[in-house]
C-alpha cells in the first residue's frame, strides 16, 4: 500500500477519523454482544476484516454461523488477511488512537467501551461507509464467539 498513491477513496477511508469511527462500530458490537470491555485485539482484527470488501461481502448473515466452518468455505478470507493485515493494521492504528485521544473509546482494564451517548447510530452515508461500518459491528459481536483472539488470529492465518 505504501509503495503506491492512494486513491481519493482510500484517502477518505483510510483516515483515521474514519477508522476511528470503525473502531467504535466494533467495540459497540461486541459491549452487545457481551457486556463487557472489548479487547483491544479483536477491535484491530475486526476492524481490519471490515475495511476489505472480499471479507464484507463473504460475511455470514448471521452470528450464529461457526467461524471454523466459515473460513472452510471462505478460502479467500485467509488469503485476504495473509496479504492484508499488516498493511490494514498500520492504517488501522492511527484511528484507535484518535478514538481514544478524542475520549470517544475508552480503556477499561484490558478492554476497549464507548463513552455513553458519543457515537450515535449508524448514519445513512456512502454506501460503502455504511457497509464497513455495519460489517464492523457484525465482527465485533461474532469473532469473539469462537474462542480466544489468539485461536480465532490462528484459523484467519494471521500472526499476532
Amino acid at each position: 500500500m505504501a509503495e503506491r498513491d492512494l486513491s481519493r477513496e482510500e484517502r477518505a477511508l483510510f483516515n483515521p477519523a474514519f477508522t476511528a469511527l470503525v473502531c467504535v462500530r466494533v467495540v459497540q458490537g461486541y459491549e452487545k454482544q457481551y457486556r463487557s470491555a472489548c479487547p483491544l485485539p479483536v477491535a484491530v482484527t475486526a476492524a481490519v476484516m471490515a475495511l476489505q470488501p472480499s471479507i464484507r461481502t463473504a460475511l455470514p448473515a448471521t452470528i450464529r454461523t461457526g467461524l471454523m466452518n466459515w473460513l472452510d468455505e471462505n478460502e479467500a478470507v485467509r488469503v485476504a488477511m495473509g496479504l492484508n493485515a499488516a498493511a490494514l493494521a498500520a492504517v488501522v492504528r492511527p484511528g484507535l488512537l484518535f478514538a481514544l485521544q478524542s475520549d470517544v473509546l475508552r480503556l477499561q482494564g484490558s478492554g476497549l467501551i464507548v463513552k455513553p451517548r458519543a457515537v450515535t447510530a449508524l448514519q445513512d452515508g456512502p454506501e460503502q461507509n455504511t457497509a464497513i461500518q455495519k460489517a464492523a459491528h457484525q465482527l465485533g459481536r461474532w469473532l469473539p464467539s469462537t474462542g480466544s483472539i489468539s485461536t480465532v488470529l490462528t484459523l484467519l492465518g494471521v500472526q499476532a
